[in-house]
């Protein structure tokens, strides 16, 4: 947890916001995928949001939904997973990689099994989009014991009450949802997001980063200069899946991306 601490405080330093592409774990199959994280950790990007497939993403829109098909037909389990995040830090990827993924394949595999063997192969976090921290306890408690973040999401419908609890459970960062829905690139950013992010900043205890609905480097640099961190998925996805060179495509794309986050004075 510590990497991810020490990347916000960086990127805060450098005068603006950290870079967090996301991208489905063997999308469209295991060694591109590979390929993939591994181009846009060289290209920029802060941290690294790893998906691990299931077969029921709930928060996720057509983009993600369709990746997460075709890893999941390509035989992609959360053992392979770890597996091509232990080959990522083999390849020398550094940045904080957090696993992004749902509860019931982590339960299947085992909550404190999935933990130790996450950390082992360096993964610093979790974000589990369907599991609020009423329910969280094992997780939470592996989590604590191997010093790894427990992500939460807060939604902007969430009342002042649910902020509150959301702002103290989380660890590492807070997740903001940009919108109400599911995952997915948007022409505009939501018109309230800046009170948004006040309001959970003012209840936080760590970085805030926003996702959902950021798809381009105009896009970014508005939620950068408002927020601690950006959040970027569906796009990036969408750029590879029409790629003839996805890894090219998406090391472009993040570099395009990094470039809209550099440093302002009000920062």
């Amino acid at each position: 947890m510590a990497r991810i601490a020490s990347t916000f405080a960086r990127a805060r330093a450098e005068g603006r916001a950290a870079l967090m592409p996301y991208f489905t774990l063997g999308y469209p199959d295991a060694a591109t995928s590979r390929q993939i994280v591994r181009a846009i950790a060289a290209a920029g990007a802060d941290l690294i949001e790893l998906g691990v497939p299931f077969s029921d993403p709930l928060a996720d829109g057509p983009t993600i939904q369709h990746a997460t098909q075709v890893a999941l037909d390509g035989g992609i389990t959360p053992t392979h997973c770890l597996v091509l995040t232990s080959r990522l830090r083999a390849d020398g990827v550094t940045q904080p990689l957090l696993l992004m993924g749902y509860i019931n394949p982590i339960l299947a595999y085992g909550v404190e099994r999935f933990v130790t063997d996450a950390t082992a192969v360096g993964a610093d976090g979790f974000i589990v989009p369907d599991l609020p921290p009423e329910e969280a306890g094992a997780l939470e408690a592996a989590c604590r014991t191997h010093g790894r973040a427990l992500v939460y999401l807060l939604a902007p419908t969430s009342t002042p009450e649910r902020v509150t609890t959301i702002a103290a459970r989380t660890s590492g960062f807070l997740y903001l949802v940009s919108l109400a829905g599911v995952t997915g690139a948007r022409d505009a950013l939501p018109v309230d997001l800046s009170g948004f992010v006040e309001r959970a900043r003012a209840a936080a205890h760590c970085p805030v980063a926003v996702g959902f609905g950021i798809s381009t480097p105009e896009q970014a640099r508005a939620v950068g200069r408002i927020a601690d961190g950006v959040i970027v998925g569906s796009a990036l996805i969408n750029t590879v899946t029409t790629a003839a060179d996805p890894a090219a495509a998406a090391a472009h794309f993040v570099r395009d991306l990094r470039a809209a986050l550099a440093p302002t004075p009000s920062r």
